[in-house]
């Protein structure tokens, strides 16, 4: 299959791109920055904006499915990355006649994700991070989340817990609106859009996703997805 994966330099497009060219698809990374991308058989490298309509379609003509790792930063300003690539993507999907699109979005867009047993998550973390530090974010996704319902593609709304960075594929657990679980590894969450890529288990639905065999130190996680970053 060709696929075009939005986002391919960001941590999770880099896992989503090594991964689908190890299982024998074909990739068309889609990115602003060409230069940070390895070359390699079975790779194609598309330079567009995934907020630029005309970028975009020009960029997924001729593959089989899009799958979108596009991210943004915490800010205090109104955030549109998510929901205007959404149009974009989605518009030049339907006039090159693409069907399948799955998209990462995040757990926090279902309003009764609540982890079980995360006591310190639920009432201090996520109040805080979460739902004021990155209140704009996820505003936003759910306004993309909003732009793909409306789509007439097959669609799968991709919804991890936290993020970190874990070097392998580990066991992990789907399930539909959103999973009960506090971590995601990037391993893992691109493993499971491709399995459901093949597998359209949660076609025209939210797919939850959360890392059950390992867990990330919190010290760490929280310096390289929030201090490392800025």
């Amino acid at each position: 299959m060709r696929i075009a994966v939005f986002g391919a330099n960001g941590p999770t497009g880099r896992h989503l791109t090594d991964q689908a060219i190890a299982a024998g698809h074909e990739v068309v990374a889609v990115t602003r920055r060409p230069g940070s991308l390895t070359p390699r058989p079975a790779l194609t490298v598309a330079v567009a904006d995934a907020t630029d309509p005309a970028a975009v379609d020009a960029a997924i003509g001729g593959t089989d499915a899009v799958l979108s790792a596009l991210g943004a930063r915490f800010s205090k300003e109104a955030v549109t990355t998510y929901s205007a690539s959404a149009t974009a993507i989605t518009e030049a999907m339907a006039g090159h006649g693409i069907k399948r699109l799955l998209a990462v979005s995040s757990s926090i867009a279902d309003p009764n994700w609540r982890p079980t047993g995360a006591h310190f998550f639920n009432h201090v973390l996520d109040p805080l991070v979460n739902r004021r530090l990155g209140r704009t974010l996820h505003e936003d996704m759910r306004r993309m989340e909003a732009v793909i319902r409306e789509a007439d593609l097959d669609w799968t709304l991709v919804r991890p817990s936290g993020l970190f960075e874990h070097s392998v594929v580990t066991d992990y657990h789907t399930a539909e609106t959103s999973a009960d679980g506090v971590f995601t590894a990037r391993a893992d969450l691109a493993a499971s859009m491709l399995r459901e890529l093949g597998e359209r288990e949660y076609v025209h639905r939210a797919m939850g996703v959360i890392t059950t065999a390992v867990k990330p130190n919190i010290a760490k996680l929280i310096w390289n997805e929030g201090v490392k970053k800025k």
